[in-house]
């Protein structure tokens, strides 16, 4: 069990301690093709009503994003990916969402219109390799920056050879991410670190990353890990081992979506693997756990932060 290091961050102005805690940022994806929704909050009316359902289920962070990154999805035009967040984050501004709300884009020009709609910070899961512009964003507003770690792009990343040394291509992806923010002149203590889980790595390779997460505190920065809803979640608790027995077998998920819903003992199934996955890295070290059903992931954010806290106590 590693030992997190707390840190600071400012958002909108105040400063947030992160590391006594775990903060859970809640996912709205505004999309048609979403893996772990279907599509269910395309409407911005509904995508607005589970923000604020997510706000009071627990969530400290809601991260609205208008483009899928599930593996084969094909990118979309700025004007659409604005066409469909920007109501949504306009109209959770305006109703006083207590939350701050992160913009999901790898595109500058979203994310500069996010933020004047409301967005208070930037979620970026290129790690600045598709628009360097978007750390000009952030430096220009003060907004934290989440850089993730991609290997290729989400219309190929599952389909190309995997990295040899996911650790290699993991640390240089991350140092290189790093570089390009600090040389655009975002401040340090305004970046969040993402491994990535499941974006170009092979199942094993993510569980490998969840075992050695605690490497990653050697860039000194707080992590953000999402694991909800991804397959090599779901394939491990349905039985399966570490290498896939049919690659390439399935690509969208394991259990099947009713109208952006997943139906009965399935549902049960799905939550409680997502539940192991994000105890596992919270003991591992993440500070932000990333996630789509907040009140099931509730009770074992602060059971894990429990152990934490004990773990505190006994040094």
């Amino acid at each position: 069990m590693s030992i997190r290091p707390p840190y600071e961050l400012r958002i909108a102005g105040r400063k947030i301690r992160l590391g006594d805690r775990t903060l859970i940022m809640g996912v709205i994806n505004v999309t048609p093709d979403s893996f772990s929704d279907g599509g269910r909050y395309l409407d911005p009316a509904q995508a607005v009503a589970q923000g604020l359902e997510l706000a009071r289920q627990g969530a400290d962070w809601l991260d609205v994003g208008g483009e899928s990154t599930r593996p084969g999805s094909k990118p979309v035009p700025a004007e659409e990916e604005l066409r469909r967040v920007l109501p949504v984050i306009s109209e959770l501004h305006k109703r006083r969402c207590p939350l701050p709300i992160s913009i999901d884009t790898t595109k500058a020009e979203v994310a500069e219109q996010a933020v004047r709609a409301g967005a208070a910070l930037i979620n970026d899961v290129s790690g600045l390799r598709f628009d360097r512009r978007l750390a000009e964003v952030a430096r220009r507003h003060g907004t934290p920056l989440i850089l993730m770690h991609l290997r290729g792009r989400p219309e190929t990343m599952q389909r190309k050879p995997f990295a040899l040394s996911i650790w290699r291509s993991l640390e240089a992806g991350l140092e290189r991410a790093i570089r390009r923010a600090l040389e655009a002149g975002v401040h340090r203590s305004q970046l969040i670190l993402d491994p990535g889980l499941g974006f170009g790595k092979s199942r094993r390779q993510n569980y490998e990353i969840l075992a050695g997460l605690a490497r990653l505190q050697r860039f000194r920065l707080p992590l953000l890990v999402g694991t909800s809803r991804k397959s090599f979640v779901q394939a491990v608790a349905q039985g399966e081992g570490l290498e896939p027995s049919a690659p390439r077998r399935r690509t969208r998920n394991l259990w099947p979506l009713v109208d952006g819903k997943v139906p009965g003992r399935a549902r049960f199934w799905l939550e409680t693997a997502d539940a192991a996955a994000i105890a596992v890295s919270i003991l591992g070290g993440a500070h932000i756990v990333r996630v789509h059903d907040v009140a099931a992931a509730l009770p074992a954010v602060r059971i894990a932060d429990a152990v934490l806290a004990a773990g505190r106590s006994e040094r």
